[in-house]
């Protein structure tokens, strides 16, 4: 992290704490208006997106997942639109039909999810292969759960982007939970980034709740990824807090292991990282929350006085415009 400023680590914490209180207020909100979106909590993962995502450029690609709601923001998708996702209006990105853990958007550098788990990544090797047909060095970060790790998507996409040595970045959210069933009943390994050396790729393993750690890995994949050296598997042990998503409550877990992993709070951790560093004080990151604050709050409003969108909407772009060869 010898490249960040005080003004990076101050963005940093302002970035999680966005996505944080983004997906507390979507949570709240579905509790007693129901959201179009049914909303599936990435709270406890916020270092993820945000370690992943500040060392980009604008003319990178993410492929983001289920959880990963910050990278769509951080990457560049203003707050306003992305809220109008959740609440299905016309304002958001996708118009209305897809909802905002799903949607692309184009002049952010964000492709279009699927529904179908895990069948963005073999998308994520078609994205790194267009950079290398275009002779450009731009890369391509694709994210992923630890359930979607065992699925063949994930494995024909690691293994084809080794071959090829495309510049294409795999980020596992290792949160412990493939819905319900523990890692440990689903993996016969304790460590995913493992199954990186079956396909001649490197497997790092880093503290997911850690932002800078997160940053550092995903700079030294980058720098690979763009010196034509191939692909990184990198996989960010960290957990969520709420279920897998606000339609079930329940919720199987032992409550002893989901507040432990609470203490391990990644937005409360960098905090603390920030004031002992003397990077910050209270005020100053006082005032970065109430900034924050303020930003969801007129977010929520917008996507609340914003239009559904007309009916017409559900037949525009299905297909392409123009003529392939044109």
């Amino acid at each position: 992290m010898a490249d960040l400023q005080k003004k990076d680590l101050l963005e940093l914490y302002r970035w999680m704490l966005l996505s944080r209180i983004t997906e507390e207020r979507m949570t709240e909100y579905h509790k007693h208006s129901p959201l179009p979106e049914l909303p599936h909590s990435g709270i406890g993962q916020e270092a993820i997106s945000a370690g992943t995502v500040y060392g980009l450029r604008p003319d990178d690609l993410i492929l983001p997942s289920l959880r990963t709601r910050g990278a769509f923001i951080f990457k560049g998708i203003p707050q306003r639109m992305m809220m109008a996702g959740a609440f299905a209006k016309v304002t958001g990105a996708a118009r209305g039909k897809n909802t905002s853990h799903h949607m692309g958007y184009r002049p952010a550098g964000v492709i279009a999810g699927s529904g179908v788990v895990a069948a963005h990544l073999p998308v994520g090797v078609g994205v790194a292969l267009a950079a290398r047909l275009q002779k450009k060095d731009y890369i391509a970060v694709a994210y992923f759960g630890d359930g979607a790790s065992n699925r063949g998507d994930v494995h024909e996409s690691m293994n084809m982007a080794a071959v090829m040595k495309l510049g294409l970045v795999f980020i596992c959210e290792n949160n412990l939970y493939s819905i319900s069933t523990p890692a440990s009943k689903h993996s016969g390994i304790v460590d995913l980034a493992r199954r990186a050396d079956g396909y001649g790729m490197p497997g790092v393993v880093v503290d997911g709740n850690d932002v800078l750690a997160v940053y550092d890995a995903a700079m030294q994949a980058y720098a690979r990824a763009r010196a034509g050296e191939g692909p990184t598997f990198i996989e960010c042990k960290t957990y969520r807090w709420l279920g897998h998503s606000e339609r079930d409550p329940r919720d199987l877990r032992p409550k002893e292991e989901i507040e432990a992993w609470k203490r391990k709070c990644p937005v409360k951790r960098f905090r603390e990282y920030l004031l002992a560093g003397g990077h910050a004080d209270e005020a100053d990151l006082d005032a970065i929350r109430a900034g924050v604050t303020a930003d969801v709050d007129d977010a929520v409003k917008f996507a609340e006085e914003s239009p559904f969108p007309p009916g017409g909407e559900a037949v525009l772009h299905v297909y392409g415009e123009g003529r392939a060869d044109q």
